[in-house]
């Protein structure tokens, strides 16, 4: 990570692009209050990301192992691919597969919940991470990221902080022309301490009283056609009441000459959501 222009070895975190301007208070002269302005300015929007770049660095260094350990997170409707037998095939060097369909609530009449805090402890403890460790989450979709963010925020949830996606996801990686290896990583096995913050996700039961107090915005991620009914689901179609449509996918775009993912300018949010008030974003 790069803080006004010094390099902090080993953090794992991207830096913002200060030569830019981005980051920067606009007014104030270069010094002390400025730095700790863009550090925090780093802390929040970049924490979140790390580049196809950086990680290929880590790995050609052998940097991964118990304080760096990546994760293939794909994840498709089934019928369409098949996740792990991609993984099997190729995937990031040293990286192991996390399986949605393994890491959830298996009691829960409903699909893909949360697993207990012992269930993901164990998870995630067999997959040689701790509490100590940076993970880097990336998924194989064709837009670059599809659950990659999903894990992103159950490590989050689950206490977590030092969580990142793979910006552009293994669309990328492949784009840009790093290794993939077939060979399916074992690490040796750690202890995780999980720790459900429940600031983080809502209950049906807080849904349904939103629809009458109106504390946060309820965010549609899910395809325009699904959130219309025009489209089949399994179950019920058609959305929850106020829930606004913000499809995934049209919110971002791939950044030329940068690499990766970016907020689209012809979908802005500001349009769509109040990002100064609380939301809570749901998908089908």
């Amino acid at each position: 990570m790069e803080w006004a222009g010094r390099g902090v070895e080993g953090s794992g975190f991207e830096p913002a692009n200060f030569s830019s301007g981005q980051g920067r208070a606009p007014g104030r002269r270069r010094g002390r209050v400025t730095r700790r302005a863009e550090t925090m300015v780093q802390q929040v929007l970049y924490r979140a990301l790390v580049s196809t770049k950086w990680l290929a660095e880590s790995v050609r260094t052998g940097k991964l192992g118990p304080s760096l350990r990546v994760l293939d997170a794909s994840w498709y409707s089934p019928g369409t691919r098949d996740a792990r037998k991609e993984y099997l095939e190729r995937h990031v060097p040293g990286a192991s597969f996390f399986d949605i369909e393994e890491c959830r609530n298996r009691e829960s009449p409903y699909e893909m919940m949360l697993p207990t805090e012992a269930g993901f402890a164990d998870y995630v403890g067999r997959l040689g991470i701790s509490n100590n460790t940076h993970v880097v989450v990336y998924d194989g979709d064709n837009l670059g990221s599809f659950y990659a963010p999903r894990v992103w925020w159950m490590f989050r949830v689950f206490g977590h902080r030092t969580v990142s996606v793979l910006n552009g996801g293994f669309r990328n990686w492949l784009k840009e022309g790093h290794p993939v290896t077939s060979e399916p990583s074992h690490p040796e096995p750690a202890i995780f301490k999980a720790t459900l913050d429940r600031s983080l996700l809502k209950t049906y039961e807080q849904v349904l009283e939103n629809l009458e107090s109106k504390r946060f915005q309820l965010v549609d991620s899910r395809a325009q056609g699904r959130y219309l009914g025009t489209e089949p689901e399994p179950d019920a179609v058609g959305r929850c009441p106020r829930g606004r449509m913000v499809p995934g996918e049209q919110c971002l775009e791939e950044r030329q000459g940068v690499g990766g993912l970016g907020p689209s300018p012809g979908f802005p949010l500001s349009r769509h959501v109040d990002l100064s008030l609380p939301i809570c974003k749901m998908k089908g």
